[in-house]
């Protein structure tokens, strides 16, 4: 494989695209060795295919605010890849979003589904519309308009939207609500709903709590224990809370929480009605963490990010690139044991590759946080069938699902010198499943 002339071309056509092109770029090295073992893949063509989306939809979504004024926003969905299922990814509201960000988003979930071997494709969608300070009215009615210009492109078996960074059950139940309307259906297509309406139970928790599995997993491999561990956790919403919550529950200490003001540093842990707290500060729409050191008489390091403290266990779980080669080499030189990433492409490329080449124990996002999209998968399934799983029926899926992840890129991943490279190992095993399917089905 041509790797540097396949990354050259697309740099080409897709110009300032940099989350995208560093996802793709990820994936296309680590493959690199088994793709080359596949003659018949370059014939087919499978990398030039994989690495562009099906097609995507770009849309104006104007909305009138309280006041009467008109507000125009982007919308965006990316239907990235379907070979093994519908089309399956978040919907992210919030004023960062790109076309970019969701290409790569997209990208990385083709592969992460795959993992999980539920019948699920990749794809991604959102606008920049942030629902910081706005009121309920606001955010149904933009929630309205975007699925007015989207609703005929998503279905149960095309493509199943689900919530993200800014979408919440608030605003799956606006979008689905108008989906029904304008459909005519009740058939579930997006995931995340309230459990009143075909919702699954442990959802909100599962991204969370399925990182700490797979976290568990990797301590297990190396026979370590996660209890008693010492841990760092960017962020502060449903992600961290779950794997706050988990992390606790499994005797490990959580130490921080963060937020883009900053974060908190709590010695004696984060657990109990403080975990609770974190859902507090989310629902108060601001995306600063400040008031739980007040509240709690503990120390708030102003817009600062919380790898600087010794921990055992470090855990990304806001927002792509948010720990970096610094970050990495302040953690390994304080003496971390594991860092697991719970954001989508929570780490630098550069990051990433200093881990590695240290030997740490460290594990992407398409493998890490797959408990979330997994769960989605299983609220398709209770959907189809007309039924609800109980509590421990999830947790018991969600559990096997994970476990069978870690030992995919444990097979994958696992280097001549006993180093698991997780990196490689969930990037050859989703692939290869990717790759299969789109040669079973011809040039499509």
């Amino acid at each position: 494989m041509k790797t540097e002339l396949i990354l050259q071309s697309l740099e080409a056509k897709h110009p300032g695209e940099h989350e995208y092109l560093q996802a793709v770029k990820e994936v296309l090295h680590s493959i690199e060795d088994v793709y080359n073992e596949h003659p018949e893949f370059e014939k087919a063509g499978i990398i030039e295919r994989i690495v562009e989306p099906d097609r995507i939809f770009t849309f104006k979504i104007p909305w009138v605010d309280d006041n009467g004024k008109v507000q125009v926003n982007i919308g965006y969905r990316v239907q990235f890849n379907n070979a093994i299922g519908p089309y399956k990814g978040g919907t992210r509201f919030h004023a960062s979003v790109t076309l970019s960000s969701l290409k790569f988003l997209g990208f990385e979930q083709t592969f992460k589904n795959a993992l999980t071997t539920l019948p699920m494709g990749g794809g991604k969608g959102g606008s920049d519309f942030s629902i910081r300070g706005k009121s309920n009215a606001e955010v149904m009615r933009f929630c309205q308009a975007y699925i007015m210009e989207l609703w005929r492109h998503i279905g149960p078996d095309t493509d199943v939207p689900a919530g993200d960074i800014g979408v919440g059950s608030r605003e799956i139940g606006y979008m689905y609500g108008m989906f029904k309307k304008l459909a005519r259906e009740n058939t579930g297509t997006f995931t995340g709903k309230g459990l009143d309406y075909g919702g699954s139970l442990i959802r909100p928790e599962a991204t969370g709590f399925g990182g700490i599995y797979f976290v568990v997993n990797m301590l297990k491999e190396k026979g370590l224990d996660i209890k008693g561990k010492t841990v760092a956790v960017s962020g502060f919403g449903n992600v961290a809370w779950g794997a706050a919550l988990k992390a606790s529950q499994l005797g490990a200490k959580v130490v921080t929480i963060s937020g883009p003001d900053g974060y908190i540093y709590d010695p004696n842990g984060i657990s109990g009605e403080k975990i609770n707290y974190m859902l507090d500060l989310r629902a108060t729409g601001d995306d600063i963490v400040a008031p739980y050191a007040e509240k709690y008489g503990v120390e708030f390091f102003p817009g600062k990010r919380p790898w600087q403290q010794k921990v055992d266990i470090a855990l990304p779980c806001a927002i792509q690139n948010e720990l970096d080669d610094k970050d990495a080499q302040l953690l390994i030189n304080n003496g971390v044991t594991c860092i697991a990433e719970i954001s989508n492409m929570g780490c630098t490329a550069e990051a990433v590759d200093l881990m590695v080449e240290k030997g740490i124990l460290f594990a992407p996002g398409k493998a890490v946080n797959a408990g979330g999209v997994a769960t989605s998968g299983l609220e398709m399934s209770q959907n189809a069938m007309h039924l609800s799983w109980t509590e421990e029926e999830v947790d018991a899926k969600l559990h096997q699902i994970m476990n069978d992840i870690h030992q995919q890129c444990v097979i994958y991943g696992k280097q001549p010198n006993g180093y698991i490279n997780y990196v490689k190992g969930a990037n050859v095993a989703g692939f290869m499943k990717v790759a299969q399917a789109m040669m079973a089905q011809g040039v499509v």
